[in-house]
């Protein structure tokens, strides 16, 4: 009688469901028709909006070409290609209207390039209008302490619609990685969309680092420490990755700057028809204007080119440096400082300076680091005139600009050996050496540690064969393959 009743309840809770199932089905495909309805709608909208900002002597509507870059002000590589893009464009469509959207605030449009030409030596031919959004906070990973990835991309949407409002261009090209705004800029604003990348939002990388359950700066001890949290972050981090995918697939247009993000980007955004390399561009030509020769007078400066931001991992380098001071070999050796110059974009990085500073004490080498932060184009390159090694130790760094820097002002460059510089930069050329790869603080030590013991004959002779390899990097190289690969956003 028991197992009767219970099932006469199973098939009256089935037919319950049962009944639910269609007017489910018709609730969810009437909210689908209104939501399609209501984008549609919007998409009007907006291309009602676009009216034209200026009109050309005949009378034609000009062009609008827009770049999502809301830290345009930062100083870092990523900006040299904002403003070489920039710069090559006006050259080839001088007639069309140039919009930035950025988060800088706090400066004037003028300041802003200004700035760009003293830490670039960069000065655009024809005027830029800068939209200043007032919700980069958004962004801020300071604003995500958990899924960080997950808030930035969702505040990056918020953001992006922020700027389609005041301004819906033709052309839009996202130039800082904001990989989300490309869907609302193409559906909802009716652009052309591409995307200059320079490090994939997730990659395959840190699906493994997550997976072997192994501690860095993206993945926190605790979480390593346990499965079950491990395996829910993991599986974050692939749907994330799908998520990722479908938003990067609608480019029109796919930049990617070494061999390393090439490969992410082509398993993840599956879009290989319309992704090029475009190597990021460097001012070769300034740097290797740098006299070849080593100074005579005592003494070693060691450099480090980058932003400080926690992947940069200039806690290495000040370890390292510790490490080759406490080596005997440097007891009888001329004095050695290091110097780490590179830009701070807020407080967050402020912060990780003074706790770079406070390492070095801890250390006992603070007489022997200094930080210069956001130093002008002519004090970068007299450090780098003076120097004899440049440093780097940014894990899979998506390039390095800094990296090519270096080589062609002449250091002799010790990189990480993963990413682009192992890939695309620190590579034989003609069957020389360019350079030195290391991994761990020892393995640095001991890199720096040989090359200050080579005679100046063998460091002169890595330092040639760097320089004669940058080539490839160069503006102008920069603007042939980039024009090449925008050049469907214009047809």
């Amino acid at each position: 009688m028991a197992a009767a009743t219970g099932s006469w309840c199973l098939r009256d809770l089935l037919r319950f469901f049962y009944s639910l199932l269609f007017p489910g089905l018709i609730i969810c495909g009437v909210l689908c028709v209104c939501l399609v309805i209501a984008l549609w709608g919007i998409r009007i909208h907006m291309q009602r909006k676009k009216k034209p900002m200026s009109i050309c002597k005949n009378g034609k509507n000009q062009m609008v070409i827009a770049f999502f870059h809301p830290y345009c002000n930062a100083g870092g590589g990523g900006e040299r290609v904002l403003w070489c893009a920039l710069r090559a464009l006006q050259k080839k469509y001088p007639e069309a209207v140039y919009v930035v959207y950025t988060g800088d605030a706090n400066v004037s449009g003028q300041q802003i390039l200004e700035n760009a030409f003293r830490r670039f030596n960069i000065r655009l031919t024809h005027p830029v209008q800068f939209v200043f959004l007032k919700k980069r906070y958004l962004v801020e990973d300071s604003r995500y302490p958990h899924f960080t990835l997950l808030g930035q991309s969702l505040g990056s949407v918020f953001l992006g619609w922020e700027a389609l409002l005041q301004c819906v261009p033709d052309v839009y090209i996202d130039s800082m990685g904001y990989a989300f705004t490309l869907p609302l800029f193409k559906y909802l604003g009716g652009c052309r969309v591409g995307s200059y990348v320079h490090y994939p939002t997730i990659s395959t990388d840190m699906l493994s680092v997550v997976k072997n359950q192994h501690a860095s700066f993206n993945n926190a001890a605790f979480i390593t420490k346990n499965p079950c949290l491990s395996k829910a972050k993991l599986v974050y981090y692939y749907l994330f990755a799908c998520i990722y995918g479908l938003v990067g697939s609608c480019s029109d247009v796919v930049m990617v700057n070494s061999s390393w993000t090439l490969n992410h980007i082509l398993s993840l955004w599956k879009v290989g028809h319309c992704t090029n390399i475009v190597y990021p561009p460097c001012d070769v030509q300034t740097f290797l204007d740098i006299p070849l020769h080593e100074k005579k007078t005592p003494g070693h400066l060691l450099v480090s080119i980058g932003q400080f931001r926690p992947e940069k991992n200039h806690a290495l380098q000040i370890r390292a440096f510790a490490n080759l001071l406490n080596k005997k070999v440097t007891e009888s050796a001329p004095s050695l400082k290091l110097v780490l110059i590179g830009g701070c974009r807020n407080k967050d990085d402020e912060l990780r300076v003074n706790q770079l500073r406070k390492l070095a004490e801890d250390l006992g080498v603070q007489d022997a680091v200094e930080f210069k932060i956001n130093i002008s184009f002519d004090e970068l390159k007299n450090y780098l005139s003076e120097a004899t090694i440049g440093l780097h130790t940014m894990w899979n760094e998506h390039f390095g600009i800094g990296v090519v820097e270096c080589m062609a002002a002449g250091t002799v460059i010790l990189a990480h050996d993963s990413g682009g510089p192992k890939l695309d930069i620190v590579v034989p050329h003609e069957g020389g050496r360019t350079g030195f790869l290391a991994e761990s603080e020892e393995e640095y030590a001991e890199a720096m540690a040989h090359i200050l013991s080579l005679t100046a004959g063998e460091r002169l002779q890595v330092r040639r064969n760097a320089r004669a390899s940058v080539s490839r990097f160069s503006d102008q190289e920069f603007e042939v393959t980039f024009l090449l690969s925008v050049e469907k956003l214009f047809k």
